[in-house]
């Protein structure tokens, strides 16, 4: 099983990780983005987004297929993905290889991800940096929160006001996880 914990960025998807991860031990953890860290390294990134990349994707969705098969365990998988195109992609993807997929996507306004997004700490060794990721993570907001109506019809939508153990809470119960079996 695969539970894809979508969102924009500021909406609490690693905040929800961390509350996941003691209580439910035995999934893994799977961050998409250092396979677009390990791109960046290797070739340039014409968009600068490296999920335009189309061995990004492809790589991502065949690393989270082997992750379930190779180790018979749920993979937790927060990352933004919000392009219909790339989403039916990585989905498909997981879809034939027959890993069942739970997608949720937390909302929230946008004045609460812009108070999120400039009380985070990004690169602490250089401000300069540290603003244009910000910088970079405001210019999504809005085509994150359009994406609400492209996302497949099983998108299960959290409330990502509240608090983490509430959200954890209820994707544990939605996905009928035991925690510690």
């Amino acid at each position: 099983m695969i539970v894809w914990v979508n969102g924009a960025f500021g909406s609490g998807k690693s905040t929800l990780v961390d509350e996941l991860r003691p209580r439910w031990p035995e999934a893994l953890v799977y961050d998409p983005e250092m396979i677009g860290y390990v791109l960046r390294e290797i070739v340039e990134v014409p968009t600068g987004d490296f999920q335009d990349l189309r061995l990004w994707r492809r790589q991502v969705a065949d690393l989270a297929v082997g992750l379930v098969k190779e180790y018979q365990r749920p993979v937790v998988v927060p990352m933004t993905l919000v392009n219909p195109g790339y989403v039916e992609e990585i989905f498909g993807v997981l879809k034939d290889a027959g890993i069942a997929t739970h997608h949720f996507f937390l909302k929230v306004s946008e004045d609460v991800l812009v108070k999120r997004i400039d009380a985070r700490s990004f690169t602490p060794d250089d401000p300069a940096q540290d603003e244009r990721v910000r910088r970079w993570c405001k210019s999504k907001i809005e085509s994150c929160m359009a994406a609400v109506d492209t996302l497949p019809r099983d998108t299960v939508f959290l409330d990502g006001e509240l608090s983490p153990r509430e959200l954890a809470d209820d994707v544990l119960a939605r996905i009928g996880a035991v925690p510690g079996r």
